[in-house]
């Protein structure tokens, strides 16, 4: 039986090259690449509905609301991710002219799935804290209406506020709020598939 051989770790440059040109997404971590998998619809539609309503939200506060197509840099980590949703203030900053990776996001959104939540809540979390434009990150729960917002204080210290059904979340860094009712509005009153 043979011995596999170890995989080849990539620097950032040949996975921004290699990702630009797959139809498949991936996250880098310090060399590796890792497939992103596809979610179910409560993930889609929670996530759908929070970029959606910071969007709304913001209106002409010189903030973008961003969807999950938007790769973020973690430098201090070496990383690049996709959060489910971000926000940007002012001029985003880009790592190169392609303008596919934000350097400089204020919040970010993590929707937590069964096969994601350890990680988004560990050590992606822990990732998102060295990144010093990140004032928020939010965690919203897919199974029930429930909305985790850790705030960086000035100390760097974060503290964590959650929400549920008829709360407004508020998130300082943006200066808005959403209601967890319209981010779970239609979630779960799904109708079953059939054929």
């Amino acid at each position: 039986m043979g011995v596999a051989a170890p995989r080849r770790r990539l620097s950032p440059e040949e996975y921004l090259s290699l990702e630009r040109a797959s139809e498949v997404r991936h996250e880098y971590a310090d060399g590796e690449i890792f497939a992103m998998s596809g979610g179910t619809f409560e993930h889609s539609a929670v996530a759908a509905n929070i970029v959606r309503l910071l969007g709304n939200a913001l209106g002409d506060r010189g903030c973008t609301a961003l969807n999950s197509d938007m790769r973020i840099k973690i430098p201090a980590a070496h990383r690049y991710v996709y959060p489910d949703g971000s926000v940007v203030c002012g001029r985003p900053a880009f790592e190169d002219e392609r303008r596919d990776t934000l350097l400089n996001p204020v919040l970010v959104v993590e929707v937590l799935s069964e096969s994601s939540e350890a990680y988004d809540r560990g050590d992606k979390f822990a990732h998102y804290q060295t990144v010093s434009s990140i004032r928020e990150v939010v965690l919203a729960s897919q199974k029930a209406p429930r909305i985790e917002v850790f705030t960086r204080q000035a100390d760097e210290s974060w503290v964590l506020r959650v929400y549920g059904p008829g709360d407004g979340a508020a998130l300082s860094s943006v200066g808005c709020e959403i209601a967890v009712d319209d981010v779970y509005r239609g979630v779960f009153e799904t109708a079953v598939a059939t054929g």
